[in-house]
C-alpha cells in the first residue's frame, strides 16, 4: 500500500491533489519526515513539460462503455488538476506520481499532427469519429504555447475527417475559425464538461479550470458559431455536486446545448486514496457522507471496474440520479446525444510529392 505524503504548506497552491504519493510501479516510497531543524518553506510547485516524439498517435479501445474505438490525446498529464481525474494513474506507468506528478509534470506531444496525418493516408485506414479530451484536456493551459490540439484540427479539416471533442477549457473559443468548418459538414461535436455551478467548490476540485460561467460562455460562444454542443454534467459527486444536475442542464441549455450526459463519480486505482485524502482535507464535515454515497454505487467499494455500471453505478442512488436526467433531459428538450458525424467525405488530401490525377 502506497503511503500519501502532505506536502508543505504553500507548495500545494492552485493544484487538485494535496499528496504526492509514488506510483504503484515504483521500488520505493518517499516519506517526508520533520528531523526538528527549521527549513525555508519551499516555493510553489511549478509545471515542467517535456516533450515526446510518438511513433503512433491513434489508440484504440474496445469498451463497451464508450461510443468510439479510437482517440488520440495531444499531452500526458493535465495542469488543470480535476482531482477525480480517472487519467491519474497513467502517470504512474511514466514512473511519476498520479498526484501532484500528474498536474505539474507534463508530457507534449508537438509532432503529433505530423503523425495523425501519415496515419490516416495508411490504405488500410478506415474512418469513424476520433476522439480528443476523454483522457486528457486537449486545452489545457500549456496548449497555448504548444497549439497541438490546433495542429490536429488543421490535419482532421483538410482530410474532412470526424472528431468528438470533450474539454473543460475556453481556449477551445481559439479554434472556432476550424470548428465552423468542420460543423458545416456535420465533422465535429464538441462536449463542455460543466461538474458544477459553485465557483468555490470548482475552485478546490478543479483548481486551474475556467470558471462554470465561463464554461457556460464557452457553450454560448460555440453554440453562435453553429458548432453542435452537449454539456457533460461529468462527474457527479454524490452528497457534493449531485443536487446541481438540474440547475446544470438548465444553464446549459439556455447557453444554446443541444445535448446533456453525466456520469458518475469513480475512482480507479491511485484517483481512490487521492479523492478520499483531498475530501478530508477540504470537506471534513461531510467525507464520510461523500464516501459512504460513493461505495453504495460501487457494491461498497470505492471503485468497481464493471463494464455497463462502472460509469453510471448501482443501486438505489443511481437508479434516482438516471430517472433525474432523463426528467430533466425531456422538460429542457435536450437530447441524450448529438448527431452522428459523417464518414463519407473523408479523402486524404495531396501531400508534397504526390503526382497530380490527370483525370
Amino acid at each position: 500500500m502506497t503511503e500519501m505524503t502532505n506536502l508543505k504548506r504553500g507548495e500545494a497552491r492552485g493544484r487538485g491533489a494535496v499528496s504526492n504519493a509514488v506510483g504503484r510501479f515504483e521500488p520505493y516510497v518517499r516519506v517526508q519526515v520533520d528531523d526538528g531543524w527549521e527549513a525555508p518553506e519551499e516555493a510553489p510547485l511549478r509545471t515542467q513539460v517535456a516533450v515526446e516524439v510518438p511513433r503512433t498517435v491513434i489508440s484504440r479501445n474496445t469498451s463497451p462503455d464508450v461510443p468510439f474505438d479510437r482517440s488520440v490525446n495531444p499531452y500526458r498529464g493535465c495542469e488543470h488538476g480535476c482531482i477525480y481525474c480517472f487519467a491519474r494513474p497513467g502517470h504512474a506507468w511514466l514512473g511519476l506520481s498520479p498526484g501532484q506528478d500528474f498536474e505539474s509534470r507534463l508530457v507534449a506531444r508537438p509532432k503529433a499532427p505530423e503523425v495523425l496525418d501519415a496515419e490516416l493516408r495508411k490504405r488500410s485506414y478506415v474512418p469513424a469519429t476520433l476522439a480528443i479530451g476523454t483522457y486528457t484536456d486537449p486545452y489545457q493551459p500549456i496548449e497555448k504555447e504548444y497549439e497541438i490540439m490546433r495542429g490536429l484540427l488543421k490535419v482532421l479539416r483538410d482530410f474532412r475527417h470526424p472528431v468528438g471533442i470533450v474539454t473543460k477549457g475556453s481556449l477551445i473559443e481559439r479554434d472556432i475559425d476550424i470548428l465552423k468548418d468542420l460543423a458545416a459538414d456535420g465533422l465535429v461535436s464538441v462536449g463542455i464538461s460543466v461538474t458544477t455551478l459553485d465557483p468555490k467548490v470548482s475552485r478546490l476540485m478543479e483548481p486551474r479550470v475556467p470558471s462554470p460561467a465561463r464554461r457556460l460562455k464557452t457553450i454560448e460562444r460555440l453554440a453562435e458559431a453553429g458548432i453542435p454542443v452537449k454539456v457533460a454534467a461529468s462527474p457527479m459527486v454524490p452528497a457534493l455536486t449531485d443536487h446541481e444536475l438540474e440547475g446544470i442542464l438548465a444553464a446549459a441549455k439556455d447557453a444554446g446545448a443541444q445535448a446533456a450526459s453525466a456520469i458518475m463519480l469513480r475512482l480507479p486505482a491511485e484517483v481512490a486514496p487521492l479523492f478520499e485524502e483531498w475530501v478530508h482535507t477540504h470537506f471534513p464535515d461531510r467525507a464520510n457522507r461523500i464516501l459512504n454515497r460513493v461505495r453504495e454505487l460501487h457494491g461498497g467499494a470505492l471503485y468497481e471496474a464493471k463494464f455497463g455500471t462502472r460509469m453510471t453505478g448501482q443501486g438505489i442512488w443511481a437508479n434516482q440520479m438516471r430517472a433525474r436526467m432523463r426528467i430533466a433531459r425531456d422538460r429542457l428538450g435536450l437530447a441524450d446525444r448529438l448527431p452522428a458525424l459523417r464518414t463519407d467525405l473523408f479523402q486524404p488530401p495531396f501531400a508534397r510529392g504526390d503526382q497530380l490525377a490527370l483525370f
